[in-house]
């Protein structure tokens, strides 16, 4: 049974000036999904009761959330509304959010990697629940490597380059890996490379295709798990956290503007696996982000009883 929480309220001190520049900025650079000029922003309510333009956003590098942000696109503009997706770090869409500028992002990971976006802001969200609890932070290495458990990785820190590679800075599981994994386990000495999602899966690609040693911030779900013959390392200390949920997070007046999608968006529910089908017919399609909407309506047709259900009245 799908389980709903409510954000934790309590605030921790915040970069609030920071954070705000950071939006300008990242909105400035945002990606529009595909909306020609002016397509935004259309005023107006719809029958069921919703205003008309919906504005979510989408993290950088996280596929899970570019897949279930296209899928709601999709859905949302067959029922008649306007909806634009711009990509941001994490720390200013939730910024964004809380001010009201971005109405939902699907991929808040609880209850430990955003846990301090949610300390920080929570009074000002409105938590949707969760659409997936199949969630996990992991360290994985190719199948070939000769260590099975993080416990391993120390001694055997020259066979991997003496290299953890990591994804972006601000991700909260990069927060996870310097503050837990690393001193936990004696890390100390190997090089934690932080740069974007995409690098990382170039560098483990690039690893696998030499038959090399490699060690990557990870997390399932994710279509690197079907794409590459990978597998994790275990965590006997528990440093990278248990399972997560992956939660809808919206603006606090989510249900005042938006009642209708509000209700479909607090019944979201996609297994790992139908999620995995949905980016890698995107994400790892090699296909352009103008060709996403296609491909979105393409594999919505290859799957019509999955996406009919999200908006049928339950």
């Amino acid at each position: 049974m799908k389980r709903n929480r409510t954000p934790t309220n309590r605030a921790t001190s915040a970069k609030r000036s920071i954070a705000a520049a950071a939006l300008a900025a990242a909105t400035a650079l945002g990606l529009s999904a595909c909306m020609p000029p002016g397509y935004y922003g259309a005023t107006g309510t719809l029958d069921n009761g919703d205003q008309k333009s919906m504005h979510v956003v989408v993290f950088n590098g996280w596929d899970e959330d570019t897949a279930a942000s296209y899928l709601w696109k999709y859905v949302l503009e067959q029922k008649g509304y306007d909806v634009q997706l711009t990509n941001s770090d994490v720390a200013p869409a939730y910024t964004g959010l809380a001010s009201g500028d971005y109405d939902v992002v699907f991929d808040t990971w609880l209850p430990n990697t955003h846990k301090e976006y949610m300390d920080t802001y929570g009074k000002d969200l409105e938590d949707l629940g969760a659409w997936n609890e199949q969630a996990s932070l992991e360290l994985a290495v190719p199948e070939y490597s000769d260590i099975d458990s993080i416990d391993e990785l120390a001694s055997k820190a020259s066979d991997f380059g003496n290299r953890i590679v990591g994804i972006e800075p601000a991700a909260g599981e990069t927060k996870v890996v310097q503050d837990e994994v690393i001193p936990q386990y004696g890390l100390g000495g190997m090089d934690f490379v932080t740069s974007s999602t995409p690098a990382m899966l170039a560098d483990l690609k690039a690893a696998i295709a030499k038959k090399q040693d490699v060690v990557v911030t990870l997390w399932r779900p994710h279509w690197a798990y079907d794409a590459f013959p990978i597998k994790d390392l275990e965590d006997p200390k528990g440093a990278l956290g248990g399972n997560e949920e992956i939660h809808t997070i919206a603006k606090r007046s989510i249900e005042d503007d938006f009642p209708t999608a509000s209700k479909w968006m607090r019944d979201f529910e996609m297994d790992s696996d139908t999620l995995y089908s949905l980016e890698n017919a995107l994400v790892n399609s090699g296909a352009k982000t103008s060709e996403y909407p296609a491909i979105t309506e393409k594999w919505a047709s290859e799957h019509r009883d999955y996406v009919d259900s999200l908006t049928s009245t339950k």
